[in-house]
């Protein structure tokens, strides 16, 4: 209904802006047609032809509803192709659309459609946090990869899925998680199932369920009703990354190797270079405020440039507004070492003194982090990327840690969506590999949409 309305509104305020309510006769090649085929009803059938294309396209698909960037992907697709089919139309048959009315409907219906939908996640998000809207779901498996499983899922409650148990192949009574209680084994499934009123059932790979068991259990699951949900050993691997092929019966599962090279390189490249300077050129009298706020209430310059670690481990100066008092690096040691931190990554300290009063308000609203938008156009930064970390912090990697350097890093990325300094040593390396193997420019847009949110309403920014 939502889509209906914006639909209908994009198009057919576009054709009050143009025509006003007047019904333009349409021109195809020299001839103009009346009534019967005026602008009302090429908007009506732009509307159903739009409408139609939503639905085809799959963007209300359950699957992608809340499901990260998919369900917004799928509405541009739909929306571009549709375009795209009016426009191979006037170019056939030398229509005369009028090229105002479609640069309104296009834009502004695209936009509403995702506004909306977003606001829709946000409800929805809400009513799941309050327990409703959930698919109530057992996991089945070896203990280890159920236990996997089943922590993934609970990370994220807005998957919308509730894990109530685990089926494990022994059955052993140890639960796999502080909520997640093992019901029983595989043979007892089935009435576990029917006990717990259990909406899919998320099955992993487990030696002791050979194929013919897991073809009969799919057969029961129908009979029930109940969603079978087949978690194959990957993780951290985005969709489009994975493709499905039957190959003699057999499901296979083709994973692509994450790329970035040639057309990819030069489209962030390019993302970078118009996304920092027009920011810069945005926020110029914002940045003047704070350079003059800084100068003139604490001693000492009005930039400072820290050494951080970049793309393929090299060291590179990351600007900032100063935000703390001269010679701070020299008393962070001593800091650690009071609160007891001094053998941690990420080393935050908690009230920090050293921080100036300006400095703690830009701090609060990453203003103090602006001038890093010269880095970006510089070359040294991206606008999205892995959190830029110190020297030290970089020698406590592992070997797993150190992918996260095939990229520049960024001034905000999944990190700075998602928690900030509030975030875990392994869940900011975590979010940060997960990056550097799934980017796309898509994603890049989403993270910045997302970091202005997360600025309006600071979380976690010490």
């Amino acid at each position: 209904m939502t889509d209906t309305a914006v639909v209908i509104l994009a198009v057919f305020g576009a054709h009050l802006l143009r025509f006003g309510f007047n019904n333009e006769p349409l021109t195809i090649g020299d001839r103009t047609f009346d009534f019967e085929i005026g602008y009302v009803v090429t908007s009506l059938l732009f509307v159903l032809g739009w409408l139609v294309a939503l639905q085809l396209f799959g963007t209300r698909d359950p699957s992608v509803l809340d499901g990260g960037s998919a369900e917004y992907r799928r509405i541009l697709d739909a929306t571009m192709r549709v375009f795209g089919t009016i426009a191979i139309l006037a170019l056939l048959f030398q229509i005369q659309f009028g090229r105002f009315y479609l640069l309104i409907a296009l834009p502004t219906g695209l936009a509403l459609l995702i506004l909306t939908r977003w606001l829709w996640r946000r409800w929805l998000r809400k009513q799941r946090a309050a327990g409703r809207f959930l698919q109530r779901a057992i996991v089945i498996g070896d203990r280890e990869k159920a236990t996997h499983i089943a922590d993934k899922i609970v990370r994220e409650p807005q998957s919308g899925i509730r894990i109530v148990g685990a089926v494990t192949t022994h059955g052993t009574q140890e639960p796999l998680l502080d909520d997640v209680p093992v019901l029983g084994n595989f043979d007892e499934v089935l009435d576990i199932i029917d006990s717990h009123s259990v909406d899919s059932v998320i099955l992993s790979t487990s030696d002791a369920i050979t194929p013919q068991r897991t073809r009969k259990f799919g057969w029961a699951l129908d009979q029930k009703r109940i969603g079978l949900i087949v978690a194959p050993a990957l993780t951290d691997i985005a969709g489009p990354r994975i493709h499905t092929r039957p190959v003699a019966g057999l499901p296979l599962i083709h994973v692509e190797y994450p790329r970035f090279e040639g057309r990819q390189r030069i489209a962030k490249r390019t993302f970078d270079i118009v996304g920092s300077l027009g920011l810069l050129i945005l926020f110029s009298p914002v940045m003047i405020a704070v350079a003059l706020a800084v100068k003139f209430t604490s001693k000492g310059p009005i930039f400072y440039a820290q050494e951080r670690i970049g793309l393929h481990g090299k060291p590179f100066k990351m600007f900032k507004f100063r935000s703390m008092v001269v010679g701070a690096d020299d008393q962070l040691k001593s800091l650690l070492d009071e609160q007891g931190t001094s053998d941690k990554p990420l080393f935050k300290v908690n009230d920090d003194p050293r921080i100036t009063p300006v400095g703690r308000f830009i701090r609060r609203y990453s203003l103090d982090e602006l001038p890093q938008f010269a880095n970006a156009l510089i070359g040294t930064m991206s606008l999205v990327g892995p959190r830029p970390q110190r020297e030290a912090e970089v020698a406590l990697y592992d070997e797993d840690a150190h992918r996260r350097l095939f990229m520049k890093p960024g001034i905000t990325g999944l990190w700075q969506v998602s928690g900030r300094s509030d975030l875990s040593w392994d869940d900011a390396i975590r979010l940060d590999l997960y990056y550097v193997e799934n980017w796309s420019i898509t994603t890049d847009i989403v993270v910045v949409a997302r970091t202005a949110a997360a600025v309006v309403k600071p979380s976690g920014a010490h």
